[in-house]
């Protein structure tokens, strides 16, 4: 796929910026139908080229976002060698740069967000609260919400199964399944729908 094939997936103005990322590398991308698990990844291929996949799902500037991820990998991995940690010191520095590189591109609420973010970037979105109701908020779902708003005692649905939230062990939730009687931790910003 080009890089003017993917401007429909992609904020305005961004070419600038890929151009200049891909300029030295050889890169598939594949768009993907949604995956729960993941939102991107990157992979070096046999023939010494690099494949990136992403979601078609995710809004404009979170496809770019994951897009900046995917490649901090790639260029991280091709200046510091392979043995380095996929999310370690090269890894956030170079996805530190990248991300301040292009921060015109992003909305203006969305820049504090990812200032703060840039500072010790995380390898997993979810572990970014900020970032996670910041796309959240913009593709609502009326059903679904954070798990942080139920209170103790209230029921919700997850992955079609009932559950009852017992309380809070530190920052997760602890909850029962009401099928099966085991409990489970869930992180704040797990989306559920609530029971009336």
């Amino acid at each position: 796929m080009s890089i003017q094939s993917l401007e429909k997936y992609l904020p305005q103005n961004t070419l600038q910026y890929l151009k200049v990322w891909f300029a030295d590398y050889y890169i598939h991308i594949k768009i993907t139908r949604n995956r729960d698990s993941k939102l991107g990844d990157y992979r070096k291929l046999p023939d010494h080229s690099h494949e990136i996949t992403i979601n078609s799902t995710l809004v404009p500037q979170l496809f770019f976002f994951v897009l900046t991820h995917e490649l901090a990998h790639l260029i991280a991995f091709e200046k510091y060698g392979r043995r380095i940690s996929p999310h370690g010191n090269e890894w956030k520095e170079t996805f530190r740069q990248m991300l301040l590189q292009s921060l015109d591109i992003y909305e203006e609420e969305l820049r504090p967000i990812i200032i703060k973010f840039s500072k010790s970037p995380k390898a997993n979105f979810m572990a970014s609260p900020d970032l996670v109701k910041y796309f959240h908020i913009e593709k609502q779902d009326d059903t679904l919400l954070f798990i942080e708003r139920l209170q103790k005692g209230d029921f919700f649905i997850y992955r079609n199964e009932k559950y009852l939230l017992e309380g809070l062990i530190k920052k997760n939730y602890l909850c029962k399944n009401l099928a099966t009687g085991r409990k489970y931790s869930f992180k704040p910003l797990a989306r559920v729908e609530k029971c009336t």
